[in-house]
């Protein structure tokens, strides 16, 4: 899946001058060389480990904040479990095998992704590449390192501290285009206007500062969170707020395990944080995945060493698990991440404090 793109695709795109929206759709979901929808690849995990790949206890979480929903909605008869850009339905398969028979046996779970159905995933995994119709289930919808992969523009300032949109061409090449008009001038505006800029009046930026307009994500994420009629929709991700923006944006591509420059050819994932207090809705909550996978009972403490004389093997897989807790809490890696948790009703407010 990882591999370069066929001679053919490359050649129609490579002197074809358009916005890294355009070319990042094309890229990443191209329906003959798209990086995520090329027939054969082996997925997401085969070039990058997101935390579901890191350790099931991430499922384990997620299990037991489906379980938290569950409760809060009253045990529904049919419980939905939506995983928005499934990957290959892992997350799911973890969730699945975590969840109490109960549970398991009235949930109905969905992946949402634009490659076909992976070979040998568990037939109750109902399998479509849109979102349900809105408001048509109740449950828990999971969003796990989607919002980054929805293709967004990119503008940057020009001498004149002017942004103008970033025109991009097949093999990475770059120019800038026309200024930033419109809707993305307005979120640019609200949502990405440097601090230093406002306090001096409004001053003109300098040139050649970046930033990624997040408009596409605030509406798609809108659109998942409205396929609940009640429950709790999360999104976990990438992310940074209005006051910390990175000034040269963090627009970049992944291949085979290792950051590579985002050529928009179908070789590379391609790939921006997002702002996650742009897409929040009024009743939202934004916290770190460190602080909501503690909530959920992920605790990277190490066991306690008596246990080694007690039941070696025992304090040999407490330590094993403690490790993997670790990683997928730690603040300077996965633990960083930002979770937005956006509750449909009043029900599923606050499950997380």
């Amino acid at each position: 899946m990882g591999g370069p793109a066929s001679a053919r695709t490359v050649g129609q795109m490579t002197n074809e001058w358009c916005g890294w929206r355009e070319a990042t759709q094309r890229a990443l979901y191209g329906p003959d060389e798209g990086f995520y929808t090329r027939p054969g690849g082996p997925g997401p995990a085969g070039h990058f480990r997101t935390s579901v790949h890191a350790s099931p206890l991430y499922a384990g979480a997620v299990a037991t904040l489906l379980c938290r929903v569950d409760a809060a909605l009253g045990h529904p008869g049919e419980l939905a479990l939506v995983d928005v850009g499934a990957g290959r339905g892992e997350l799911l398969t973890g969730v699945l095998d975590a969840l109490p028979g109960e549970v398991a046996a009235r949930l109905r779970p969905y992946a949402v992704e634009r490659a076909a159905r992976p070979e040998g995933l568990d037939a109750r995994i109902c399998w479509r590449r849109e979102l349900p119709a809105p408001g048509s289930v109740t449950g828990l919808l999971f969003a796990n390192e989607w919002l980054d992969n929805v293709p967004v523009e990119v503008v940057e300032t020009d001498t004149d501290g002017v942004p103008r949109r970033v025109l991009v061409r097949a093999d990475g090449t770059e120019r800038l285009g026309e200024p930033v008009d419109g809707a993305d001038a307005e979120w640019l505006r609200r949502w990405w206007a440097p601090p230093a800029r406002e306090a001096a009046g409004g001053a003109a930026s300098s040139p050649g500062l970046r930033a990624e307009i997040g408009r596409p994500r605030d509406e798609a994420w809108a659109r998942a969170v409205g396929t609940l009629r009640a429950g709790l929709a999360v999104a976990a991700d990438y992310a940074h707020e209005r006051g910390d923006r990175p000034p040269f944006g963090t627009l970049t591509g992944f291949r085979d395990g290792r950051e590579v420059p985002p050529v928009p050819d179908g070789s590379c994932d391609i790939t921006a944080h997002v702002a996650l207090d742009a897409c929040a809705g009024p009743s939202a909550e934004r916290l770190t995945q460190r602080e909501a996978l503690h909530a959920l009972g992920v605790d990277g403490r190490r066991p306690p060493l008596a246990l080694a004389a007690t039941d070696p093997s025992g304090y040999v897989r407490a330590l094993s698990a403690a490790g993997a807790a670790a990683e997928l809490t730690d603040p300077g890696g996965l633990g960083g991440f930002g979770w937005l948790l956006e509750p449909v009703g009043t029900a599923c407010a606050g499950l997380l404090r």
